[in-house]
């Protein structure tokens, strides 16, 4: 019996002196920049944006007509407002990486001149590269990340 008492004592005073013991906050990073992001931004930018977080932002339309002359509609989210959001004020190209770590780069002076050129949601919920009258080999599909250089 007496056993019995000293145990329940020891777990009493156990659960008293860890209540008792000092919390430390932690803050955690925004579930947008680790496991929620479906676009993530690299580089000079650290950053990350869910698809709720992108269909907020502005639309804009945009036109890529392919190499076979067939046009198709896309509407997204500017690179100018995706790079202006994740707080990318200078930089000198941008790598748009595919989640099969296909990469394309583009400079600074393509987008600045580019007011259509977007990242598109697609049906499926996947992003796209849509970057109207620059080569096929970057529209990239599937894109998962924006490298800022």
């Amino acid at each position: 019996m007496k056993a019995k008492i000293g145990l329940l004592f020891s777990m009493v005073v156990l659960i008293a002196a860890a209540s008792c013991a000092p919390q430390t906050e932690t803050t955690a990073a925004p579930a947008t920049l680790v496991e929620d992001a479906a676009l993530v931004m690299s580089g000079a930018a650290d950053a990350g944006f869910t698809l709720e977080d992108l269909q907020a932002m502005p639309s804009t339309d945009a036109e890529y007509t392919n190499k076979d002359g067939e046009t198709t509609a896309y509407s997204g989210v500017s690179f100018a407002d995706v790079l202006a959001a994740a707080g990318v004020k200078d930089y000198v190209s941008v790598s748009l990486v595919a989640a099969d770590d296909y990469a394309a780069d583009v400079d600074k002076a393509d987008l600045d001149t580019c007011p259509t050129c977007i990242v598109s949601i697609d049906d499926d919920g996947t992003l796209r590269a849509v970057l109207p009258g620059m080569s096929s080999a970057k529209q990239v599909k599937y894109l998962v990340e924006i490298a800022v250089n």
